[in-house]
């Protein structure tokens, strides 16, 4: 796994993007902090939805390097959560602007798998995580097999599938925090 996630983190530190798996879905990532990098992603999904992509980050204390005014009822929820679990939290800073929707919020995810674990400590930044298919067409949920021509020849590296783990094959719940402890369920 080492070599894997070295070669992942060489193409995410030059700008490029990866087809990765997670917990839940495969997914097409990049440098949550670089804004041409952000960008490539729209142009592969075909989409400039910024609601449609997440970041994935190592632990509670990468989220709060990242959104600055998240209320710490959405930390207990994210612990207590028996699967995986996207917060939409205020105060998005850190990350590449053309990440951030306009009410300022930003989609975080701490995922429950070995190599997005390891690939995030060792890249040290929010990886985006978005699912790995063009706007409009259904999310592959059975595996990279699902994965259209298009998608896999458009990142720069596939990470290997004997990484994929034991997903859930279906994408996170997702719940929004408001800064005063305000929830709204978007997905479950």
């Amino acid at each position: 796994m080492e070599k894997e996630i070295l070669a992942a983190i060489e193409v995410l530190r030059q700008g490029g993007l990866i087809l990765y798996p997670t917990d839940t879905v495969w997914g097409i990532g990049c440098d949550a902090t670089n804004e041409e990098a952000v960008a490539k992603i729209y142009a592969l999904k075909q989409s400039h939805d910024k609601h449609s992509m997440l970041v994935l980050c190592r632990d509670a204390d990468m989220i709060v390097r990242y959104v600055n005014k998240a209320p710490g009822i959405a930390f207990e929820v994210m612990e207590m959560s028996e699967k995986p679990l996207t917060l939409i939290l205020e105060g998005a800073v850190g990350v590449a602007p053309n990440l951030i929707p306009e009410e300022g919020t930003l989609g975080v995810r701490v995922p429950n798998h070995d190599f997005c674990s390891q690939l995030l400590r060792r890249f040290g930044k929010p990886i985006v995580s978005t699912s790995a298919n063009l706007s409009g067409e259904p999310t592959p949920l059975k595996g990279l097999q699902e994965v259209s021509r298009e998608i896999i020849e458009g990142v720069d590296f596939v990470v290997n599938p004997r990484f994929q783990g034991k997903p859930t094959c279906k994408p996170s719940a997702i719940i929004a925090f408001g800064e005063r402890g305000e929830v709204k369920i978007i997905r479950q």
